[in-house]
């Protein structure tokens, strides 16, 4: 599978991040074939968080992987903490000891990539310095990143923490494109103008921190997918015009939309569907026109000035 750099790490990773949140639904055998399937086609990258499942999620993979380091040394392994049930919680006691937890789980020594997951109202950026700090001179995380997260408060973050922070995972898809469409909508009177997330694309894109989009087939927050859906008639159709062009699914379309942005994104699966997943992957080889995007971009109605 094509590959990009993560932020400016030294990792070169697939452009298809396998999400795991969903991997509890699974009976032991059909995890077993579903992780087996993403490597066997490059898709080599999991996502986790430690609150997937209650911590179930980490637990499933690690045994339908059959984790050992010969496994190791080939996979990306990337979670997130932060979360709590009714509160966020970035305190370096809770850090250090989330991350504990998922290597035991995951029955790893060390963590590719730890991101903050959400932001936290009462985060003391210096005990998030102590953390990562100490997390990485363990050698229990290598690399670090955050999610949901805007420019002022990666600032913060940066003005004490040494590592660099080299994904953020927000949440994007053609009918959830506010960071995009408010880049388009300059200087205009319209709701596609707003700037919701304090320009975090071109921030990311500044900062060479790559944007992890999730739920790239949702609209709304957790409404439902867009595809095959009557509320989208026009976007499907159009969608399904392109993907008949290229003889792909409707699932490889919405994410290679995602991926012909020059943000160099690296969307998050979701599914648990193996045939889907493969979709899913081959969408890194197809490479829409300018005037492909735009059409869906429009289909899905968002504006342009």
């Amino acid at each position: 599978m094509r590959t990009i750099q993560l932020g400016t790490s030294s990792l070169e990773v697939p452009v298809i991040a396998v999400g795991c949140m969903r991997i509890n639904s699974l009976e032991k055998a059909e995890a077993e074939r579903f992780v087996q399937t993403s490597l066997e086609a490059g898709a080599n990258f999991f996502d986790h968080a430690d609150i997937y499942g209650g911590g179930a999620c980490e637990e499933i993979f690690a045994d339908a992987i059959h984790m050992n380091d010969d496994i190791r040394e080939k996979i990306v392994l990337q979670s997130k903490c932060g979360i709590r049930k009714g509160s966020f919680d970035f305190s370096k006691e809770h850090i250090l000891t989330s991350v504990d937890g998922i290597l035991k789980r995951l029955k790893t020594d060390y963590l590719d990539i730890l991101l903050l997951h959400r932001p936290d109202a009462l985060v003391e950026p210096e005990e998030v310095a102590e953390a990562f700090d100490k997390l990485e001179s363990a050698g229990k995380v290598r690399h670090f990143g955050v999610s949901n997260q805007k420019p002022m408060q990666i600032e913060l973050l940066k003005k004490y923490v040494k590592q660099p922070l080299v994904a953020n995972q927000l949440q994007l898809s053609i009918t959830n494109a506010n960071m995009i469409s408010n880049g388009v909508n300059v200087n205009m009177e319209n709701d596609s103008a707003i700037d919701r997330d304090g320009s975090i694309l071109d921030y990311c894109r500044l900062n060479d921190i790559t944007v992890q989009p999730w739920s790239p087939f949702q609209y709304g927050f957790f409404k439902g997918v867009f595809l095959d859906n009557e509320e989208f008639p026009e976007l499907n159709a159009k969608i399904d015009e392109v993907a008949k062009k290229y003889a792909v699914s409707n699932t490889t379309i919405a994410i290679a939309w995602l991926l012909r942005h020059p943000a160099r994104m690296q969307p998050v699966t979701g599914t648990m569907n193996v045939e889907r997943l493969l979709d899913c992957v081959k969408a890194g080889d197809v490479q829409l026109t300018r005037e492909e995007w735009y059409e869906i971009y429009r289909a899905a109605g968002n504006i342009l000035p």
